[in-house]
């Protein structure tokens, strides 16, 4: 499970989140980024609270996300014709 929480501030956002699966509590993660209309940018740093940190002691992040422009699809109505009795 991923659970945390992020905070925007204009086009800076940062959050704190933390992983854990049924049997144990994994990693805390530190996130900070920028957000702009076409596009994302993050970085965050996994600390891994678990008995894998002495392999690896915590694992860096960087991710990039480009929004692309849909054309809204137009809501075509049709008049539905009254029954006569």
């Amino acid at each position: 499970f991923n659970y945390g929480v992020d905070v925007n501030r204009g086009p800076i956002v940062g959050g704190l989140w933390a992983r854990q699966s049924l049997k144990n509590f994994d990693s805390f993660i530190l996130m900070i980024g920028l957000i702009q209309d076409s596009f994302k940018f993050g970085y965050s740093y996994d600390i891994t609270t678990s008995q894998l940190s002495l392999a690896t002691g915590g694992a860096h992040e960087i991710s990039f996300a480009l929004n692309l422009d849909c054309k809204p699809k137009r809501v075509k109505f049709r008049p539905l014709n009254c029954p006569k009795f």
